[in-house]
């Protein structure tokens, strides 16, 4: 009841008409951001942030919430449209979403992404609202082995859970632990795989990798089929979105272990991108139409949506509680409290309890408003579909090395993303998947930094990973995934043998 009571005080906060009007602002500025591929929410939030600081605490953490709700919600449209993840964690949205667009289904895959990230979002908040304190205590028990037990859970599970040629997904990841591995070590501080070429020492940047792997790659399939310039169908109205809401329902299962995911890898913090692709993988396992995935299922889109979304909104939970970011944009966000004399952790909650409470009810209120903008705004984005292609692939090209360019301001990144779209062609040639590599490249550098900080606090020993209940139980359920396809085929096999007898 104290935080129900806490809450409608926060709703009293949060509605004031300058906080309302700032919520709908950062909404449309996220959204924005989250279309331009290379900027991204943690980099819009931190362009802007110097705005904020003539501001209210409370006004500027709400304008600077929505610009990351925006920045979520943006992510999947590009996504779906042209194949360009706007965001890292909007990557496996591509895999089933851009099928669609290209069916003549934009409407539904952007209705689809848009409610499951509404509700992944809500799961989230609903979670920071009455779990806080709990929550940060276990968040606590994270060190570097608990970190290297989620991620191997991740590569685990996407290996466990696919449904393609097992020797293939592993192909890819390792070439994409190899791409992660260039440049300086860490711990050494030795140049790795740079072969004397400079700008190779920062190694390779996610988004130039994602964007050439995606966009170009795209591009360069669709100018070798047939060079088909063509515009697709794209009819949207109040109608496709009523037909979508119908259909989502059936999927609760799906919408539920989603959301669950995604708490669980924003809280750790695991991160929105992992737990993105860790829900998609678990979907395609337990749905029944598993084998379509890839090929144009709704499912395919509402899952990583989800996930995503729940991960990146439950975040800011050891953020606030604990002054722990869970993730880039958290991280930013928490230099912005810093700035306005703001400490978190758990003295926040008993010192500032109107800022506090206000930025959580903010949290279900921005939620709402940029469902009802990106909801609005989906035939202006479907109507982009009908474009001819001969005249948007120009255009694509000219975002995408821009994007590329302003990640480092340097023309060297949109050769490597040249570069990057003609291995995604060639992958997608050879039918291999691109998800395990890009996920490798996301996770490699994270994964080997919490793995050698596990070892040298162990004196060398790999009795850390099973060296407490959870730990344990994470490495357990990894290794369980990571079998799962054998697992099966022995539970069948026995099944069989029994019905012989």
């Amino acid at each position: 009841m104290d935080e129900i009571q806490a809450l409608l005080q926060g709703f009293a906060v949060a509605l004031s008409p300058i906080n309302i009007a700032l919520m709908f602002l950062g909404i449309v500025l996220g959204v924005l951001i989250g279309v331009l591929p290379g900027l991204g929410g943690a980099n819009g939030v931190a362009i802007l942030l110097p705005l904020t600081f003539s501001m209210e605490p409370t006004s500027a953490i709400i304008m600077l919430s929505c610009i990351y709700w925006g920045a979520l919600f943006g992510g999947a449209i590009t996504s779906i449209l042209f194949n360009i993840p706007g965001e890292p964690w909007s990557v496996a949205t591509t895999f089933d979403g851009y099928p669609m667009a290209q069916q003549g289904q934009a409407g539904a895959a952007l209705t689809a992404a848009f409610t499951s990230s509404f509700f992944g979002a809500l799961v989230a908040v609903i979670m920071i609202t009455f779990t806080a304190p709990l929550v940060a205590k276990f968040a606590l028990n994270f060190g570097p082995p608990e970190f290297f037990a989620v991620q191997l859970l991740t590569f685990c599970s996407f290996v466990g859970m696919s449904k393609g040629a097992p020797w293939k997904t592993l192909a890819a990841m390792f070439l994409g632990f190899t791409l992660a591995a260039v440049g300086m070590d860490n711990v050494t501080g030795q140049l790795r795989l740079t072969f004397g070429v400079e700008p190779l020492m920062k190694g390779f940047d996610f988004l130039i990798a994602v964007i050439g792997l995606f966009g170009i790659g795209e591009i360069l399939l669709t100018m070798e089929e047939g060079l088909a310039f063509q515009g697709k169908s794209a009819k949207i109205n109040s109608k496709v979105v009523w037909e979508t809401w119908k259909k989502l329902p059936q999927y609760w299962a799906s919408y539920i272990r989603s959301a669950l995911v995604g708490c669980w890898m924003g809280i750790t913090p695991g991160g929105a991108t992992p737990a993105s692709f860790m829900s998609y993988g678990i979907a395609k396992r337990f749905s029944k139409n598993g084998k379509n995935f890839g090929n144009g299922e709704i499912e395919g889109v509402l899952a990583p949506e989800t996930g995503a979304h729940a991960a990146g909104t439950s975040a800011l939970l050891p953020m606030l509680t604990l002054g722990i970011p869970g993730s880039p944009t958290a991280a930013v966000l928490l230099g912005g409290l810093l700035v306005w004399g703001l400490q978190p952790g758990p003295l926040l909650f008993v010192e500032q309890k109107d800022f506090v409470w206000g930025l959580i009810a903010s949290m279900y209120l921005g939620n709402i408003a940029g469902l009802i903008v990106v909801l609005l705004t989906v035939p202006w984005f479907a109507a982009i579909l009908r474009i001819p292609f001969s005249i948007i692939a120009p255009i694509i090209l000219v975002i995408c090395a821009v994007g590329a360019y302003t990640v480092h301001s340097s023309m060297f990144d949109v050769w490597l993303m040249m570069v990057f779209g003609v291995m995604g062609y060639v992958f997608k040639k050879l039918n291999y998947p691109l998800a395990p590599l890009v996920l490798a490249l996301v996770l490699g550098d994270m994964a080997e930094n919490a793995f050698r900080q596990s070892l040298l606090g162990s004196s060398g020993s790999m009795m850390v990973f099973v060296s407490n209940p959870l730990v344990a139980s994470i490495t357990g359920l990894a290794m369980l995934m990571l079998f799962w396809p054998l697992i099966e085929k022995i539970i069948v096999r026995l099944k069989f043998a029994m019905k012989q007898r």
